[in-house]
């Protein structure tokens, strides 16, 4: 069986990483397929590579020359080369790029190409056939990923190589043309090599040592997870928690392929394992995780006996669709229900309260803005008694107000609404009542 292993920006930044990543990937011969992303930072206030890229073709658009606007692109690859000690030359791939720059070929090929160029040297380095992601990895013509063309490409492919290099983020459209992924891009193509495959692991290589428990910006020195299941990370990522983009696990996940989050400056540290199903018994701690997002509005709407108007809800929610507003949440009582959504979506519709009062005529209804969402999420809920007191116990006695509770059929997780000042208090206080007093 294969491993496919992917290595963030911060992994392949410069020379001494990429002699980490192949020592790394050398010291395990079922690691056989590499997706690799663009150089990252090099040190605090440097520039990614993708970045560096955007600048140049957006300078390209608006008039400048394109063999000196890339230059400095050039710089850091041909350094990244000389460094290893590599006798490859791009030379000819620099020519190509700047010539499809000057002839406007869009800001996503312009931004692929940290990916195309990191994998061409690395497979080099590796002795590694290269395969272009362009030749495997597909889009329909309205841009959504075309998961059957690729999944039979990209097996048909890889089958007849032992060992591949395929550049992260990238695609082609019908027409041949390059199209990005969204946000982590080089992560999901990590989980559609897996699934095409069929690996037996995917190994996602960055530059912390897991899926910590809550943001190290807010939590000091959090534990880091050994075991999560995929159900548990989605709702983590979703409220935004960033190691891995809830959207990159959706193939593995299907296959029932696990991840390991692992440190490329410390690979012998277990990482974190994300699977389908985890044991009984395998979570040290009642929580797995605390994530959350702020800048939500919350919609309050009175009405009498509105639990038993028919198709009061379905007006509410058809006017949503119609307006395009997404909602995270409905709290509801007998007279009462309060949708939770997205500020700036909110924003965008000024009229929305005298809409709902077209098509609902409520008695009240009144927008509070400034709330933050808090998800607390562990499959060790389910089966443990005072979970949820636990967590009100811990914000009352930080005078932390409750504004909203929800809790989701699986028991997976709870999710609070608080006022945003009180954002980062509350994730240290919940942090510090399952994790430091258990």
């Amino acid at each position: 069986m294969a491993k496919v292993v992917k290595f963030g920006g911060s992994s392949l930044a410069d020379a001494n990483q990429f002699r980490k990543v192949a020592d790394i990937i050398r010291s395990d011969k079922e690691r056989r397929y590499v997706v690799p992303s663009a150089p990252g930072k090099r040190f605090k206030d440097d520039t990614k590579v993708t970045d560096m890229l955007y600048k140049c073709y957006d300078d390209v658009c608006a008039g400048a020359n394109a063999v000196a606007a890339f230059l400095p692109i050039a710089d850091r690859y041909n350094g990244i080369i000389s460094d290893l000690g590599l006798t490859i030359s791009l030379d000819r791939e620099f020519e190509e790029i700047t010539d499809n720059f000057t002839k406007r070929a869009g800001r996503d090929y312009a931004a692929s190409r940290g990916e195309y160029l990191n994998g061409i040297i690395l497979a080099n380095y590796l002795g590694f056939n290269f395969v272009d992601a362009a030749k495997g990895i597909f889009f329909k013509a309205d841009g959504e990923f075309d998961a059957e063309l690729t999944d039979a490409t990209l097996a048909s492919i890889l089958e007849g190589y032992d060992c591949a290099v395929i550049p992260g983020f990238y695609g082609a459209n019908p027409d041949g043309t390059i199209r990005t992924f969204s946000r982590g891009g080089s992560d999901f193509t990590g989980s559609v090599v897996a699934k095409a495959i069929g690996a037996e692991l995917y190994e996602n290589w960055t530059d912390v040592p897991g899926f910590a428990v809550a943001d190290p910006r807010i939590v000091d020195d959090p534990e880091f997870i050994d075991l999560i299941t995929y159900r548990e990370l989605r709702e983590l990522s979703y409220m935004g928690a960033t190691v891995l983009h809830q959207d990159a696990i959706f193939p593995v996940r299907n296959a029932r392929i696990p991840i390991n989050i692992k440190n490329t400056n410390d690979p012998s540290a277990k990482g974190t394992m994300i699977v389908h199903d985890a044991p009984e018994g395998k979570n040290r701690h009642i929580i797995t995780g605390i994530a959350g997002k702020k800048n939500f509005s919350a919609v309050a709407i009175e009405k009498d006996e509105m639990n038993s108007e028919i198709g009061f809800l379905r007006r509410i929610l058809t006017l949503m669709d119609v307006e395009k507003i997404n909602f995270e949440h409905i709290p509801t009582g007998i007279d009462t229900m309060t949708l939770i959504v997205d500020t700036d979506d909110l924003k965008k519709h000024p009229n929305f309260a005298e809409r709902v009062k077209e098509v609902a005529n409520p008695n009240h209804i009144e927008i509070e803005d400034g709330l933050a969402l808090i998800a607390v999420v562990g499959r060790g809920m389910k089966a443990t008694k005072g979970t949820a007191t636990r967590i009100f116990a811990a914000l009352s006695h930080a005078n932390i107000n409750i504004k909203m509770i929800d809790q989701g059929s699986s028991e997976l997780n709870i999710i609070i609404g608080i006022r945003e000042e009180d954002f980062d208090e509350a994730i240290r206080v919940i942090y510090n009542m399952f994790m430091l007093q258990e």
